[in-house]
């Protein structure tokens, strides 16, 4: 449980855990369910991936429709809720950076404080994504291989690019990982998919 999300009815009687006991609930149960957002869902594959505890099957349960519930196909609501307890786990791309956080919706790459454009040079696995300037970059995980997507943001011209990493080179930009900006601007920043996936419940 996280934040102020409340125990849906069907899943009373399970033991709960918050926040703080995740590697402690990982390492007594096969499977975990997620009720929060996707950045708490990323909180939990970030500690299964640190721990090397990818084998514990992981359900999500979110009051609405989200980046993750949309890149991983998951059910919303009380549809989610049954999905999460009684359905069967299938093995996913697990999307991460170079500081072994996951990402389960969205990262972006965006402008440093007070610039309006974010100027580098990104690529797609060996594909150019862009050279010069942008508005920034939005990177998606994907449920099925090679793992993710990016684009550049504000241009519906540009198409997606899919592959295994997404790698920036620049002068300064925000990394933003579902949601929470990082504390300090990056010059360089990749998002790739790990050697083994999370079991996805649903």
């Amino acid at each position: 449980m996280f934040g102020e999300h409340r125990l849906p009815r069907t899943l009373r009687g399970l033991q709960v855990a918050d926040a703080g006991e995740i590697d402690a609930a990982a390492h007594r149960h096969r499977r975990l369910i997620v009720v929060g957002s996707d950045a708490d869902l990323a909180a939990v594959l970030t500690r299964l991936l640190r721990t090397e505890m990818l084998d514990v099957e992981v359900g999500f349960i979110s009051r609405r429709r989200s980046p993750a519930t949309r890149a991983y196909r998951i059910p919303a609501g009380l549809r989610g809720v049954s999905r999460a307890r009684r359905g069967s786990a299938r093995r996913v791309p697990l999307i991460r950076d170079e500081t072994a956080t996951a990402i389960v919706g969205a990262a972006h790459w965006r402008p440093p404080d007070g610039a309006q454009l974010l100027h580098g040079e990104a690529v797609v696995d060996d594909v150019v994504l862009f050279d010069g300037d942008v508005a920034g970059v939005r990177i998606e995980p994907t449920a099925g291989l090679p793992g993710l997507r990016a684009r550049v943001r504000g241009d519906r011209s540009r198409r997606w690019l899919t592959g295994r990493a997404a790698q920036l080179g620049t002068t300064g930009a925000v990394v933003v990982r579902d949601g929470i900006p990082a504390p300090r601007a990056a010059r360089r920043s990749t998002f790739y998919r790990h050697t083994e996936g999370w079991l996805l419940v649903g």
